[in-house]
C-alpha cells in the first residue's frame, strides 16, 4: 500500500471518529469531515449502551476500552417494562454488580472521549459534503459547501442516515417506517421530577398499548430523556396544524391520544422542560447493498440504517474498526475496502431483515415488545 494513502472520513460521529482513531494507532494518516461548526455546535443525543461483542470490542480496538468503563454507567442497564393502564410494572431487569455487558454511556461523553484521543487537527469541522466526483479508480474529489475541495484516495461515509457519500455508491434513500417519536427532555429530575425519576429507575423504562407507546432512559447529569411513540403519517404535526414548538397544543393532543393510559405515565406528557423534538424513524431498503468502489465506502447508518432498537450505533462501531483493521491488513485500499465489505454485508442484511418493519414493535403491548436501551435512539439522532 501506498505509505501515505489520502483516507477522508465523512462525519465525526462515533462510527467515523472511532475509524480514524484506529488508524492513527496503526500510524495511517486520516482527515474527518463534519458539518457541525464545533464538538458542541448540538445536541448529540441521549445515551447508548455498548455491547462486549461489537461497540466494546471496537473500543478495546481504539485502546480506550478502560476510559469507556470509568465514564459508562453499569446501572444503566436496568429495564422496565410497565403497564400502560395502571403504571404497574411487568418486567424488570436490574443488572449484576460488576455486569458490563452493556452499559450505558452519554451520546456527549462518548465523542468526547473519542475526539481526544484524535490528533489535533483531524477533525475539519463546518466541513458540509456537497458531491463526491472523479473516477471510480481514484483519486476522488470531495466538493463542500463553502467551495473547498479536497483529494482523497478512499473515501469513507460515516455521515449518517441523509449520507452524502452514499449517492456516489446507491442511488438508495431512506423510507418512513410508519413510526415516530416525539422526544422529551426533563431536567434536574431527582429535585425537579421526583416521581419521574422513581418512574424511570436507573435505566430506562417503556409502555405501550399496541397504537402508542412511551420509552423513556435516564442519562447522566441527571437527566431523563422520553421518546413518544406513534404509529402516524410523517406529516401527522402538520395535518393537526402544530408544530414542534407548540407545546401547548402538543400536550393538549397528546393528553388526549393517552387518555386510557395511567396518571403516573402521562406525567411525561405535561411535565417536559422545554419543546418536544418530532423524530420520525426511517429505514434504508432490506437489504441495502452497492457495486463495488476500491475508493468509496459507508459504515453504521449510512450502509444500513434501521429501526433504532439497540443495535444502530454497535454495528457502527463494529464496521469502523473491521474497516480500519482491513486498511491495515491488506495491500492495497481495494482489498481493504472489498474484504471490509464482504464482512459486512451479510451482517448488515442478517439484522436489517430481522429488524425489517420492527418498528411496529415500539408500539407493541406484548412483554418486552417495547423494552430496550438507549441504543435504540442512534438512528434518529445521527
Amino acid at each position: 500500500m501506498n505509505p501515505t494513502p489520502r483516507i477522508a472520513v465523512i462525519g465525526a460521529g462515533p462510527g467515523g471518529l472511532t475509524c480514524a482513531r484506529i488508524l492513527q494507532r496503526h500510524g495511517i494518516p486520516v482527515t474527518v469531515h463534519d458539518r457541525d461548526t464545533g464538538p458542541d455546535a448540538r445536541d448529540q443525543g441521549g445515551t447508548l449502551d455498548l455491547h462486549e461483542d461489537d461497540g466494546q470490542f471496537a473500543l478495546k480496538e481504539a485502546g480506550l476500552l478502560g476510559e469507556f468503563h470509568r465514564l459508562s454507567r453499569p446501572e444503566g442497564q436496568e429495564m422496565r417494562q410497565l403497564d400502560a393502564a395502571d403504571g404497574t410494572i411487568r418486567f424488570h431487569a436490574v443488572p449484576e454488580e460488576h455486569d458490563r455487558h452493556r452499559p450505558e454511556i452519554d451520546r456527549g461523553l462518548l465523542r468526547g472521549l473519542l475526539l481526544s484521543s484524535l490528533r489535533p487537527g483531524t477533525v475539519r469541522w463546518g466541513h458540509t459534503l456537497r458531491s463526491v466526483s472523479g473516477p471510480e479508480q481514484g483519486p476522488r474529489t470531495l466538493h463542500f459547501a463553502d467551495g473547498t475541495t479536497a483529494e482523497a484516495d478512499l473515501v469513507i461515509g460515516a455521515d449518517g442516515a441523509w449520507s452524502t457519500v452514499r449517492r456516489a455508491v446507491s442511488q438508495a434513500v431512506p423510507q418512513y417506517t410508519g413510526v415516530s417519536f416525539l422526544e422529551a427532555w426533563f431536567h434536574d429530575v431527582d429535585r425537579r421530577h421526583p416521581k419521574i425519576a422513581a418512574l424511570v429507575g436507573q435505566g430506562s423504562a417503556a409502555a405501550a398499548d399496541g397504537a402508542r407507546g412511551m420509552f423513556a432512559q435516564r442519562n447522566g447529569g441527571d437527566h431523563i430523556r422520553v421518546y413518544l411513540v406513534q404509529r402516524v403519517p410523517a406529516d401527522w404535526l402538520t395535518e393537526a396544524g402544530l408544530s414542534p414548538q407548540d407545546t401547548d397544543g402538543l400536550r393538549a393532543l397528546l393528553l388526549d391520544r393517552y387518555r386510557a393510559w395511567s396518571p403516573h405515565l402521562r406525567r411525561v406528557l405535561t411535565d417536559n422542560d422545554g419543546p418536544y423534538v418530532d423524530r420520525p424513524l426511517h429505514a434504508l431498503p432490506v437489504p441495502h447493498t452497492w457495486a463495488p468502489s476500491p475508493t468509496v465506502t459507508l459504515l453504521g447508518d449510512a450502509a444500513h440504517l434501521m429501526p433504532p432498537l439497540g443495535v444502530g450505533v454497535n454495528l457502527a462501531l463494529l464496521d469502523a474498526a473491521e474497516l480500519a483493521l482491513a486498511v491495515t491488513r491488506h495491500p492495497t485500499l481495494a482489498a481493504a475496502v472489498h474484504a471490509y465489505e464482504q464482512a459486512m454485508f451479510p451482517r448488515s442484511h442478517a439484522m436489517q431483515s430481522l429488524l425489517d418493519g420492527a418498528a411496529d414493535g415500539l408500539v407493541s403491548d406484548e412483554p418486552h415488545g417495547a423494552a430496550g436501551s438507549g441504543g435504540r435512539t442512534g438512528g434518529p439522532s445521527d
